[in-house]
């Protein structure tokens, strides 16, 4: 009897070739460096603020993840948070409405402007940047002009206090627990994981972004696709919103517009590409995780503000850069064999 020895590498292998495991090398090098340079980052109060103050990025990075998987783009999405946020906080001022039909409200309103992304995109076949650079004035300018940016301060105590578990004071004194924002950044990741890779509808997200003609001859309803994606993210924006504003403290029109950036820069930075049918959760967590790491260090060891953009910058070229010259090196290793 003879015995074959498979080839096939292991988990481990796999994992050691990707993108997420140099990822993951660079966010413990450059940890293990702020560790040496300052006392302050190692801390458990560091991490806990590491976790509350980005967690609106990384929530709003897990929806936006499928939208790039599915092969689209949308930058609407801090507008469309800014709305739901708006207009959740106001009716719950008005009706005392209590968490979750606040959530309910801001989910609501999000999916109705993703669905009006998404029924652009594919019926009127309009390329999905300039609907989202559209869109994104739009719900934004409305809003403004609505609200005449006037802030929201005097919200209910059951909002301002938040919802805290296992509280705990450490020797010193400092209060911990785990809080809203970190309860809802987990959730945001694991729905996620479980839509893109557990559920059909994901296997369908992924092929729609690998090639569009060939999902479509597959018999995909891609126009349903699209309004799942792109509805999912503005779900997604809604509950971001709500999270933000309980961090924040008041809900403030202006606040949110600009960080789609930030958000767009963490999913790329964790491997998913703008053309579509490639990306992991694990991923988008890890470039979220860098770019909270970078962004901390610096300020840290006391490098100027002025100088933060700039890392970031470099630091997202180098990925994505890295990133590319990777897939044409596999793609010449696929062709040669």
């Amino acid at each position: 009897m003879t015995t074959t020895t498979s080839t096939r590498p292991s988990a481990l292998q796999r994992f050691r070739r990707s993108h997420e495991f140099w990822l993951l090398a660079v966010i413990v090098a450059l940890s293990l460096v702020l560790t040496v340079a300052t006392d302050s980052f190692w801390t458990l109060q560091n991490l806990f603020d590491l976790l509350t103050s980005n967690a609106f990025i990384g929530i709003m990075a897990a929806g936006l993840l499928v939208v790039l998987i599915a092969g689209g783009i949308d930058i609407s999405f801090t507008a469309t948070a800014s709305v739901a946020q708006y207009v959740a906080l106001t009716l719950g001022i008005r009706y005392g409405l209590g968490w979750l039909a606040l959530f309910a409200v801001a989910a609501a309103v999000g999916i109705v402007c993703g669905l009006v992304n998404a029924i652009f995109i594919t019926k009127l076949r309009i390329s999905s940047i300039i609907v989202s650079i559209a869109t994104l004035n739009i719900f934004y300018g409305l809003l403004i002009f609505v609200t005449g940016g006037n802030y929201i301060t005097s919200l209910p105590k059951f909002f301002r206090d938040g919802i805290s578990w296992f509280e705990h004071d450490d020797a010193s004194g400092v209060p911990y627990a785990l809080n809203l924002q970190m309860l809802v950044l987990v959730l945001a990741f694991v729905v996620t994981w479980l839509l893109l890779n557990r559920t059909n509808i994901g296997r369908q997200i992924y092929a729609l972004g690998g090639n569009k003609d060939a999902a479509q001859r597959l018999g995909f309803h891609v126009f349903r696709l699209n309004c799942l994606v792109y509805g999912y993210l503005g779900l997604v924006a809604g509950v971001a919103s709500v999270v933000q504003a309980q961090l924040a403290q008041s809900v403030t029109p202006t606040v949110l517009v600009g960080k789609e950036l930030d958000v767009l820069a963490a999913v790329v930075l964790g491997g998913a590409t703008l053309t579509g049918g490639v990306g992991s959760v694990l991923g988008a967590i890890l470039g979220v995780a860098l770019l909270a790491i970078l962004q901390n260090g610096l300020v840290l060891v006391g490098v100027s503000s002025y100088w933060s953009q700039w890392f970031v910058g470099l630091t997202i070229l180098c990925a994505v850069s890295i990133t590319a010259w990777s897939e044409r090196r596999r793609r010449a290793v696929k062709a040669i064999g």
